[in-house]
Protein backbone atom coordinates (compact mmCIF):
# COMPACT_ATOMS: atom_id res chain seq x y z
CA UNK A 1 0.00 0.00 0.00
CA UNK A 2 2.83 2.20 0.89
CA UNK A 3 4.31 1.43 -2.38
CA UNK A 4 1.09 2.10 -4.33
CA UNK A 5 1.09 5.42 -2.51
CA UNK A 6 4.67 6.93 -3.01
CA UNK A 7 3.65 6.02 -6.76
CA UNK A 8 0.85 8.08 -6.86
CA UNK A 9 2.72 11.21 -5.59
CA UNK A 10 5.57 10.46 -7.74
CA UNK A 11 2.85 10.65 -10.69
CA UNK A 12 1.70 14.22 -9.32
CA UNK A 13 5.11 15.68 -8.70
CA UNK A 14 6.00 13.92 -12.57
CA UNK A 15 2.78 16.25 -13.94
CA UNK A 16 3.22 19.25 -11.77
CA UNK A 17 6.90 19.24 -13.06
CA UNK A 18 5.81 19.45 -16.67
CA UNK A 19 2.65 21.60 -16.17
CA UNK A 20 5.55 24.28 -14.53
CA UNK A 21 8.05 24.03 -17.07
CA UNK A 22 5.46 24.18 -19.80
CA UNK A 23 4.78 27.43 -18.72
CA UNK A 24 8.60 28.50 -20.02
CA UNK A 25 8.06 26.69 -23.02
CA UNK A 26 4.87 28.32 -24.00
CA UNK A 27 5.70 31.63 -22.87
CA UNK A 28 8.50 31.21 -25.80
CA UNK A 29 5.68 31.02 -28.04
CA UNK A 30 3.46 33.46 -26.67
CA UNK A 31 6.44 36.00 -27.28
CA UNK A 32 6.41 35.02 -30.83
CA UNK A 33 3.46 36.62 -31.88
CA UNK A 34 0.69 33.40 -31.23
CA UNK A 35 -2.54 33.96 -29.32
CA UNK A 36 -3.38 32.48 -26.00
CA UNK A 37 -6.29 31.14 -27.25
CA UNK A 38 -4.47 29.41 -30.50
CA UNK A 39 -1.69 28.02 -27.86
CA UNK A 40 -4.29 26.16 -26.42
CA UNK A 41 -6.28 24.96 -29.80
CA UNK A 42 -2.73 23.60 -30.67
CA UNK A 43 -1.98 22.01 -27.18
CA UNK A 44 -5.35 20.36 -27.00
CA UNK A 45 -5.76 19.12 -30.94
CA UNK A 46 -2.23 17.56 -31.15
CA UNK A 47 -2.74 15.85 -27.69
CA UNK A 48 -5.62 14.79 -28.68
CA UNK A 49 -4.44 13.23 -32.24
CA UNK A 50 -1.56 11.69 -30.06
CA UNK A 51 -3.73 9.75 -27.70
CA UNK A 52 -6.63 8.25 -29.90
CA UNK A 53 -3.46 6.88 -32.08
CA UNK A 54 -1.81 5.59 -29.11
CA UNK A 55 -5.44 4.46 -27.75
CA UNK A 56 -6.69 3.13 -31.25
CA UNK A 57 -3.80 0.84 -31.72
CA UNK A 58 -3.61 -0.42 -28.01
CA UNK A 59 -7.05 -0.62 -26.85
CA UNK A 60 -9.55 0.75 -29.56
CA UNK A 61 -12.43 -0.73 -27.09
CA UNK A 62 -11.53 1.66 -24.49
CA UNK A 63 -13.01 4.13 -26.68
CA UNK A 64 -16.90 2.96 -26.36
CA UNK A 65 -18.94 5.35 -24.69
CA UNK A 66 -22.64 4.35 -23.42
CA UNK A 67 -25.44 6.75 -23.52
CA UNK A 68 -25.48 6.90 -20.05
CA UNK A 69 -21.58 7.93 -19.72
CA UNK A 70 -21.87 10.42 -22.21
CA UNK A 71 -23.04 13.51 -20.17
CA UNK A 72 -20.68 12.86 -17.57
CA UNK A 73 -17.53 12.82 -20.05
CA UNK A 74 -18.92 16.02 -21.78
CA UNK A 75 -18.74 17.84 -18.55
CA UNK A 76 -15.56 16.22 -17.76
CA UNK A 77 -14.06 17.48 -20.49
CA UNK A 78 -15.86 20.86 -20.93
CA UNK A 79 -14.25 21.99 -17.22
CA UNK A 80 -11.37 19.77 -16.67
CA UNK A 81 -10.01 20.71 -20.48
CA UNK A 82 -11.96 23.64 -21.41
CA UNK A 83 -13.14 26.14 -18.77
CA UNK A 84 -9.94 25.69 -16.33
CA UNK A 85 -7.55 27.28 -19.54
CA UNK A 86 -10.38 29.55 -20.80
CA UNK A 87 -10.52 30.84 -17.30
CA UNK A 88 -7.18 31.33 -16.39
CA UNK A 89 -6.62 32.99 -19.90
CA UNK A 90 -9.25 35.88 -19.28
CA UNK A 91 -8.05 36.18 -15.63
CA UNK A 92 -4.84 36.83 -16.37
CA UNK A 93 -5.49 39.26 -19.17
CA UNK A 94 -7.80 41.48 -16.87
CA UNK A 95 -5.74 40.91 -13.40
CA UNK A 96 -2.70 40.59 -11.83
CA UNK A 97 -1.36 37.23 -13.16
CA UNK A 98 -0.48 36.41 -9.08
CA UNK A 99 -4.08 36.91 -8.09
CA UNK A 100 -5.55 34.62 -10.65
CA UNK A 101 -3.32 31.82 -9.79
CA UNK A 102 -4.27 32.47 -5.97
CA UNK A 103 -7.87 32.26 -6.67
CA UNK A 104 -7.45 29.08 -9.42
CA UNK A 105 -5.28 27.24 -6.24
CA UNK A 106 -8.18 27.70 -4.34
CA UNK A 107 -9.69 24.48 -5.82
CA UNK A 108 -8.69 22.18 -2.58
CA UNK A 109 -10.71 23.84 -0.13
CA UNK A 110 -13.76 23.69 -2.42
CA UNK A 111 -12.72 19.92 -3.56
CA UNK A 112 -12.77 19.64 0.19
CA UNK A 113 -15.53 21.84 1.01
CA UNK A 114 -17.62 19.41 -1.17
CA UNK A 115 -16.70 16.32 0.05
CA UNK A 116 -17.54 17.18 3.42
CA UNK A 117 -21.11 18.65 2.65
CA UNK A 118 -22.07 17.71 -0.21
CA UNK A 119 -21.26 13.33 -0.73
CA UNK A 120 -21.37 13.84 3.59
CA UNK A 121 -18.11 12.46 4.18
CA UNK A 122 -15.34 12.09 6.29
CA UNK A 123 -12.48 15.10 5.88
CA UNK A 124 -9.57 14.49 8.76
CA UNK A 125 -8.57 17.92 10.50
CA UNK A 126 -5.24 17.32 8.77
CA UNK A 127 -5.91 18.38 5.23
CA UNK A 128 -7.94 21.16 6.84
CA UNK A 129 -4.58 22.41 8.05
CA UNK A 130 -2.35 21.60 5.06
CA UNK A 131 -4.90 23.52 2.91
CA UNK A 132 -4.21 26.12 5.15
CA UNK A 133 -0.58 26.08 5.30
CA UNK A 134 -0.59 25.94 0.96
CA UNK A 135 -2.61 28.67 0.52
CA UNK A 136 -1.01 30.88 3.21
CA UNK A 137 2.38 29.75 1.21
CA UNK A 138 0.50 30.84 -2.38
CA UNK A 139 -0.40 33.97 -0.70
CA UNK A 140 3.32 34.85 0.26
CA UNK A 141 4.60 33.69 -2.97
CA UNK A 142 2.46 36.04 -4.62
CA UNK A 143 2.74 39.06 -2.17
CA UNK A 144 -1.04 39.66 -3.04
CA UNK A 145 -0.71 42.96 -0.62
CA UNK A 146 1.86 45.08 -3.64
CA UNK A 147 -0.23 47.04 -5.79
CA UNK A 148 -3.17 44.32 -6.38
CA UNK A 149 -6.09 46.18 -8.31
CA UNK A 150 -9.62 43.32 -8.98
CA UNK A 151 -11.59 43.26 -12.25
CA UNK A 152 -15.12 41.87 -11.73
CA UNK A 153 -14.78 40.20 -14.57
CA UNK A 154 -11.46 38.57 -13.87
CA UNK A 155 -11.98 37.74 -10.14
CA UNK A 156 -15.48 35.71 -11.97
CA UNK A 157 -12.96 34.09 -14.55
CA UNK A 158 -10.61 33.46 -11.88
CA UNK A 159 -13.19 31.27 -9.72
CA UNK A 160 -14.68 29.97 -12.97
CA UNK A 161 -10.97 28.70 -13.28
CA UNK A 162 -11.40 27.20 -9.91
CA UNK A 163 -14.48 25.73 -9.60
CA UNK A 164 -13.25 24.04 -12.99
CA UNK A 165 -10.15 22.58 -11.68
CA UNK A 166 -11.93 21.72 -8.98
CA UNK A 167 -14.54 19.60 -11.08
CA UNK A 168 -12.14 17.94 -13.50
CA UNK A 169 -10.01 16.35 -10.12
CA UNK A 170 -13.82 15.03 -8.43
CA UNK A 171 -14.92 14.16 -12.18
CA UNK A 172 -11.41 12.76 -13.03
CA UNK A 173 -11.47 10.62 -10.03
CA UNK A 174 -14.68 9.25 -10.37
CA UNK A 175 -13.97 8.41 -14.04
CA UNK A 176 -10.62 7.20 -13.36
CA UNK A 177 -11.99 4.05 -12.08
CA UNK A 178 -13.96 2.87 -14.78
CA UNK A 179 -12.07 3.73 -17.45
CA UNK A 180 -8.65 3.60 -18.51
CA UNK A 181 -6.11 6.45 -17.79
CA UNK A 182 -4.67 7.26 -21.84
CA UNK A 183 -8.80 6.45 -23.25
CA UNK A 184 -10.18 9.08 -20.28
CA UNK A 185 -8.04 11.97 -21.55
CA UNK A 186 -8.16 10.99 -25.45
CA UNK A 187 -12.29 11.56 -25.14
CA UNK A 188 -11.28 14.47 -22.91
CA UNK A 189 -9.19 16.17 -25.22
CA UNK A 190 -11.29 15.20 -28.52
CA UNK A 191 -14.49 17.28 -27.25
CA UNK A 192 -12.31 20.23 -25.89
CA UNK A 193 -11.21 20.16 -29.32
CA UNK A 194 -14.03 20.03 -31.36
CA UNK A 195 -14.93 22.90 -28.86
CA UNK A 196 -11.77 25.27 -29.86
CA UNK A 197 -12.43 24.23 -33.58
CA UNK A 198 -15.99 25.56 -33.94
CA UNK A 199 -14.71 29.10 -31.76
CA UNK A 200 -11.60 29.61 -33.45
CA UNK A 201 -11.48 28.29 -37.34
CA UNK A 202 -8.78 25.70 -38.70
CA UNK A 203 -8.73 27.56 -42.01
CA UNK A 204 -7.79 31.23 -40.39
CA UNK A 205 -4.48 29.39 -38.03
CA UNK A 206 -1.57 31.34 -38.17
CA UNK A 207 0.39 28.51 -39.79
CA UNK A 208 3.68 30.34 -40.30
CA UNK A 209 3.92 30.36 -36.38
CA UNK A 210 5.63 26.40 -37.38
CA UNK A 211 8.22 27.51 -39.49
CA UNK A 212 9.14 30.18 -37.80
CA UNK A 213 12.78 30.11 -36.40
CA UNK A 214 12.63 31.11 -32.50
CA UNK A 215 14.65 32.24 -30.17
CA UNK A 216 14.48 30.01 -27.14
CA UNK A 217 15.62 33.08 -24.72
CA UNK A 218 17.79 32.57 -21.11
CA UNK A 219 20.06 29.83 -20.75
CA UNK A 220 19.45 28.81 -24.46
CA UNK A 221 19.24 32.37 -25.97
CA UNK A 222 22.52 31.49 -28.08
CA UNK A 223 19.56 28.59 -30.26
CA UNK A 224 16.91 29.12 -31.78
CA UNK A 225 14.78 26.39 -32.86
CA UNK A 226 11.62 26.27 -35.54
CA UNK A 227 8.41 26.44 -34.22
CA UNK A 228 6.71 22.96 -34.71
CA UNK A 229 9.70 21.46 -32.08
CA UNK A 230 8.47 23.99 -29.42
CA UNK A 231 5.02 23.21 -30.45
CA UNK A 232 5.85 19.60 -29.87
CA UNK A 233 7.40 19.87 -26.87
CA UNK A 234 4.18 21.68 -25.51
CA UNK A 235 1.46 18.65 -26.88
CA UNK A 236 3.38 16.00 -25.70
CA UNK A 237 5.91 17.19 -22.54
CA UNK A 238 3.61 19.75 -21.59
CA UNK A 239 -0.02 18.46 -21.93
CA UNK A 240 -0.36 14.42 -22.62
CA UNK A 241 2.96 13.45 -19.81
CA UNK A 242 1.38 15.51 -17.48
CA UNK A 243 -2.64 14.99 -17.74
CA UNK A 244 -1.05 11.19 -17.94
CA UNK A 245 0.59 11.48 -14.74
CA UNK A 246 -1.89 13.49 -12.52
CA UNK A 247 -5.24 11.02 -13.67
CA UNK A 248 -2.93 8.51 -12.63
CA UNK A 249 -2.05 9.88 -9.03
CA UNK A 250 -5.53 11.08 -8.92
CA UNK A 251 -6.60 6.89 -9.48
CA UNK A 252 -4.10 6.04 -6.90
CA UNK A 253 -4.83 8.90 -4.23
CA UNK A 254 -7.74 11.21 -3.94
CA UNK A 255 -9.08 14.21 -5.47
CA UNK A 256 -8.85 16.18 -2.73
CA UNK A 257 -5.16 14.89 -2.03
CA UNK A 258 -3.75 15.43 -5.47
CA UNK A 259 -5.68 18.59 -5.87
CA UNK A 260 -2.89 19.94 -2.66
CA UNK A 261 -0.26 18.29 -4.38
CA UNK A 262 -1.02 19.99 -7.76
CA UNK A 263 -0.17 23.54 -5.80
CA UNK A 264 3.03 22.44 -6.80
CA UNK A 265 2.76 23.61 -10.12
CA UNK A 266 3.27 27.63 -8.99
CA UNK A 267 5.92 27.13 -6.78
CA UNK A 268 7.84 25.33 -9.99
CA UNK A 269 6.99 27.61 -12.26
CA UNK A 270 8.43 30.24 -10.23
CA UNK A 271 11.46 28.62 -9.67
CA UNK A 272 11.75 27.93 -13.54
CA UNK A 273 11.20 31.51 -14.27
CA UNK A 274 13.97 32.30 -11.71
CA UNK A 275 16.14 30.12 -14.04
CA UNK A 276 15.06 30.98 -17.10
CA UNK A 277 14.47 34.67 -17.25
CA UNK A 278 15.72 35.54 -14.02
CA UNK A 279 12.60 36.52 -12.27
CA UNK A 280 13.99 36.29 -9.05
CA UNK A 281 12.56 35.92 -5.65
CA UNK A 282 12.68 37.50 -2.81
CA UNK A 283 13.16 36.36 1.07
CA UNK A 284 9.57 36.91 1.42
CA UNK A 285 8.43 34.85 -1.45
CA UNK A 286 11.27 32.31 -0.62
CA UNK A 287 9.48 31.30 3.16
CA UNK A 288 6.28 31.37 0.80
CA UNK A 289 7.27 28.58 -1.38
CA UNK A 290 8.68 26.77 2.03
CA UNK A 291 5.11 26.68 3.08
CA UNK A 292 3.08 25.59 -0.07
CA UNK A 293 5.77 22.93 0.37
CA UNK A 294 5.03 22.12 3.83
CA UNK A 295 1.03 22.04 3.09
CA UNK A 296 1.54 19.48 0.33
CA UNK A 297 4.10 17.44 2.51
CA UNK A 298 1.13 17.64 5.46
CA UNK A 299 -1.38 16.42 2.22
CA UNK A 300 0.57 13.58 0.97
CA UNK A 301 2.51 12.14 4.63
CA UNK A 302 -0.81 12.41 7.31
CA UNK A 303 -3.96 11.95 4.82
CA UNK A 304 -4.16 8.06 3.91
CA UNK A 305 -6.49 6.88 1.00
CA UNK A 306 -10.17 6.79 3.00
CA UNK A 307 -13.11 4.66 1.13
CA UNK A 308 -15.06 6.79 2.92
CA UNK A 309 -14.21 9.45 0.37
CA UNK A 310 -14.08 7.86 -3.11
CA UNK A 311 -16.37 8.51 -5.26
CA UNK A 312 -20.09 7.08 -5.12
CA UNK A 313 -20.24 4.31 -8.08
CA UNK A 314 -24.09 5.42 -8.96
Amino acid sequence: LMFTRHKGEVFLVIGAIAFAFNGIVSKILLQADLSEWRLVQVRTGGAFLFLITFVLLTNAKSLKVTIKELPLLITYSLFGFAFVQFGYFVAISRMNISMALIIEFTAPIWIVLWIKYVRKAFVPKDMWIAISLAFIGMLLLAQVWKGMTLDTIGVIAAFLDAFALATYFILGERLGHTRPTASLNALGFGIASAIWAIAFPLWSFPTEIFTQSINLSGPLENYNTPGWALFLWVVLLGTVLPYLCVLAGIKILSASTSSVIGMLEPVLAGVFAWIWINESWNFIQLIGGVVVLIGIYCASIVLKPNPSIKPNSN
